[in-house]
């Protein structure tokens, strides 16, 4: 999750500060990608290897097609092919899947539900009759040090090997078979004019499904999309031509796909969809003359916050870099050591490089900082960027809080299903008719299908929700029932009788209606709302909203709420800490602009007393949940805002059999890590909770984890599965033995489905579920569409079942899954992922963002993070 970007679209609505009402998961705009990657191109380094900074990062002189061209044996030296679910992860790209698919499940298709035919977008890989893949090991008698070397050496033989072949250096790939499993040719060297022998030995003989096929189709994938001139930034492909500019915003919107071939049920297919790249349409350079302008003395200041931590594109070779820190004594007139120990400027050296003009030479340097495998490959030495030269990437905070710019740019990243559908056979029709291509696929015995895949799924009975007054009425395909529940009494109602509202006196008229609306729309739901005990501020400092709070709440208070005039971070998180921690009650806090339509006041009244109500230990809906004794638990992480290398874990439990009321701790984790380490401490104060409610334990256990990459799938089943079930053991004793299941929870993929719509094609009704054909072989897993989007393609959740006694059938997991979709009390319909991940997910985000401490243990049966 690299950071949790995705807390700023799941965290707090605009306008006000504790989300009422916002639809998780749906946002105004695709956010766009960003690519931390290293790239194969880049500036200079401060000193050491000129621009050749250990590794690849650029082709050096001499290499086969000289500088800025890379061998296709340089390719198979990277082997960074792009796709999967953008976080880079290699054993997906290599198609090493970890196996972890529970050995009893040899059937993992459900059968409830109405068929429904579907398209997807993935694309066959036809291979020609009885095709392989013949594997060689190369070796060189003297020994040749130098890759390049060994590959010009080989590479004399083309009459023996053909034209169509893959080699790093050491390992030869070709579509044929030599004649003889061993062979021996002599090349000469140009350095000394020495003979050197080269010895080919087969050494596999590979099936079109292996590894090592599946790395080879990137590989050569990566040559067709080079072919049809669409040019890497990043891990994806791009078309610089096509991009769009909105001059008002100063951003340009770059087409493109993401792509990957791998293993499916019984396939090798091609996923491919659609992506964005945006852009900002000034420099870097721009952007620090306009912040010098405006902020004077703070520019420096500013200039760092506002800089560092995002991530730019250098446009002279579309490589994208984090920047790490401002470098304000370095200017484009410093030199550095080339590898001949010269020395040159980088003026100078982006001039004779790329005959770029640099205007301002006292514009400071941006530095990129190695990862840690970076420093691991010996690139250990900073880079160095010119603003000039550099453009910011994707969307600031303040561009994506803004209405008009995520409206703007939704028009040319929104693309509707039959839409997709044209331009994803549209690119594989260019692929497939180039004559480039032709050659290359041919050479290998490929060729992709021309239309895309089509599968059967199942669309899942309609829930029932139940409020008091019985069963409400909705369309299962638009999955929203707020117009349903309006006057309908809420499960368990909680009453509000003592609470106190602080406000600045500027909004003391806003806060008197509002709370007289609250007072009117509550009785409906069967919520008693007392008038509460005002306080009127005379300034909005964050020690006034402190002192009032510290002086106001005792112990019979209920609820605090805090009408305050604008969305001023530091503001909320410290009302957050004193209320979570310090002095432990439910609080919300709403920004006065969110009252500031009277026409709205009844529907915003309505939404903050269903949260209120929650907020208290309320529940407002109910579903027909009929499993017994069992415990579903969400657990999520977000990166600690306030301590680099910190991230915080939220656990959420559920203690009844409705699964509507929640147990919450959190637990912290260092080193950047998604994995959690605190379980056990989690899993023991749940099991003890839940057995205080119910006088027992869970006979079953449903974990739902969320914010996992399929690279950490083997963490996540070695490291925090044993976790579980020593906690179990813990909590319960030895004699304690639940059936527990494990499902990892995946939003981050590029799997799309299209039903059929009249005479085009439209998103699959909510429900949906896909548990064939383009799953894997080596998983228990399934594709579920819980939402109803109003406009673009809906994107669906990947759900992969990695531990699993539970004796439940495939249906009842899919099912289960669905109804949990159903229970996320801020949002009258289905969301994306189920309910406990998103709660799970607000409270690490709470934590994470504005409290960085453990909340009170008091508040841990409430829903106090909504």
């Amino acid at each position: 999750m690299t950071g949790r970007a995705r807390g700023k679209a799941r965290g707090r609505a605009r306008g006000t500060t504790d989300d009422a009402s916002q639809r998780p998961g749906e946002t105004a705009a695709p956010p766009p990608q960003q690519v931390h990657g290293n790239g194969n191109g880049g500036p200079p380094p401060a000193s050491g290897r000129a621009s050749y900074r250990g590794g690849a990062r650029e082709s050096k002189p001499g290499m086969a097609g000289g500088e800025g061209m890379r061998a296709p044996a340089d390719e198979m030296a990277r082997l960074s092919m792009g796709g999967g679910d953008g976080r880079g992860d290699r054993r997906r790209t290599y198609g090493e899947e970890p196996r972890t698919r529970p050995a009893h499940i040899t059937d993992k298709s459900g059968t409830s539900g109405q068929p429904i035919p579907l398209k997807t977008n993935y694309f066959g890989l036809e291979q020609a009759p009885d095709w392989h893949l013949y594997q060689y090991h190369v070796d060189y008698n003297p020994d040749i040090e130098f890759k390049k070397t060994r590959i010009g050496l080989l590479y004399h033989h083309e009459e023996l090997l053909g034209k169509t072949k893959a080699f790093d250096g050491m390992t030869l790939y070709l579509p044929h078979k030599l004649q003889d499993n061993v062979t021996e040719v002599f090349s000469e060297r140009r350095s000394d004019s020495a003979k050197v022998k080269i010895t080919i030995k087969l050494t596999n003989e590979l099936p079109p499904n292996s590894p090592q096929c599946i790395q080879v189709y990137n590989i050569i994938f990566r040559r067709v999309l080079a072919a049809i001139e669409m040019q890497q930034i990043g891990r994806n492909y791009y078309n610089p031509a096509q991009q769009v500019t909105i001059p008002q915003h100063k951003l340009c919107v770059m087409p493109g796909f993401v792509t990957s071939i791998l293993q499916y049920e019984s396939n090798v297919l091609l996923n491919c969809d659609i992506s964005h790249k945006i852009l900002r349409s000034d420099t870097v350079l721009d952007i620090m003359y306009d912040m010098y302008a405006r902020m004077g003395d703070n520019f420096y200041d500013a200039c760092t916050r506002k800089l560092v931590g995002t991530i730019i594109m250098t446009r002279y070779n579309n490589k994208t870099y984090r920047v790490d820190d401002i470098c304000w004594d370095m200017h484009p007139t410093d030199s550095f050591e080339l590898r001949d120990k010269s020395k040159i400027t980088y003026k100078e050296y982006y001039q004779k490089h790329y005959e770029l003009n640099i205007a301002d030479d006292q514009q400071p340097l941006l530095v990129s900082k190695p990862k840690p495998k970076d420093i691991r490959r010996g690139m250990k030495e900073n880079l160095y960027f010119i603003p000039e030269l550099c453009t910011l990437t994707g969307l600031s905070d303040d561009a994506r809080a803004d209405f008009t710019v995520m409206k703007d740019v939704a028009v040319h990243t929104r693309v509707a299903p039959s839409s997709r559908e044209q331009t994803l056979t549209g690119f594989i029709s260019q692929i497939n008719r180039n004559e480039k291509v032709r050659v290359e696929m041919g050479g290998w015995g490929l060729k992709f299908t021309d239309s895309l895949v089509t599968l059967s799924a199942r669309v899942m009975p309609q829930e029932k929700i139940f409020q008091q007054n019985g069963e409400l009425n909705y369309k299962q395909e638009d999955a929203d029932w707020s117009r349903d529940m309006r006057g309908k009494r809420l499960i368990t109602p909680v009453n509000l009788q003592n609470w106190v509202v602080i406000f600045f006196r500027r909004n003391n008229q806003q806060a008197q209606e509002f709370v007289q609306t609250l007072s009117r729309v509550g009785p409906p739901m069967g919520m008693m709302i007392n008038n509460p005990q005002p306080v009127e501020l005379q300034d909005d400092r964050n020690d006034s909203y402190l002192t009032a709070l510290r002086q106001n709440i005792g112990p019979q208070t209920q609820m605090v709420m805090c009408i305050v005039p604008t969305n001023k971070k530091d503001r909320y998180d410290a009302i957050k800490k004193f209320t979570c921690v310090d002095h432990p009650v439910p609080s919300q806090v709403i920004v006065s602009r969110t009252l500031s339509k009277k026409q709205m006041m009844m529907s915003v009244a309505t939404k903050v007393a269903i949260q209120l109500n929650c907020k208290m230990g309320g529940e407002v809906w109910a579903l027909e949940i009929p499993l017994k004794n069992m415990m579903v638990v969400g657990i999520d992480s977000y990166h600690d805002s306030a301590k680099k290398g910190r991230s915080v874990g939220g656990v959420i439990a559920s203690m009844n059999q409705a699964l509507t009321r929640y147990y919450s701790r959190c637990t912290f984790q260092h080193s950047m890590q998604e994995l959690l380490d605190g379980l056990k401490v989690c899993f023991k104060g749940a099991l003890e909770k839940f057995h205080e409610v119910n006088n027992c334990l869970p006979e079953r256990i449903i974990v739902f984890r969320d914010g996992v990459g399929d690279g950490q799938l083997p963490t996540v089943y070695e490291h925090e599965v044993p976790q579980m079930l020593d906690a179990f053991k813990a909590a319960g004793g030895q004699n304690y033995n639940p059936r527990v299941g494990v499902v990892v929870v995946k939003k981050r993929i590029n799997s799309r489905f299209f039903a059929r719509a009249g005479q085009g094609l439209g998103n699959p009704p909510p429900g949906t579920v896909i548990d064939n054909t383009v799953t894997k072989p080596e998983w228990y897993d399934f594709f579920l569409v819980s939402q109803c989007v109003r406009q673009g393609t809906v994107t669906p959740t990947h759900y992969n079942i990695i531990h699993d006694n539970t004796g439940l059938k495939p249906d009842h997991m899919q099912r289960l899954t669905y109804k949990l979709c159903h229970l996320y009390y801020n949002w009258p319909g289905t969301i994306r992922v189920p309910a406990p991940c998103q709660y799970a997910h607000k409270l690490a985000f709470l934590v994470g963002q504005s409290i960085h401490k453990d909340p009170a243990l008091e508040l841990s049966d409430k829903l106090y993070f909504l």
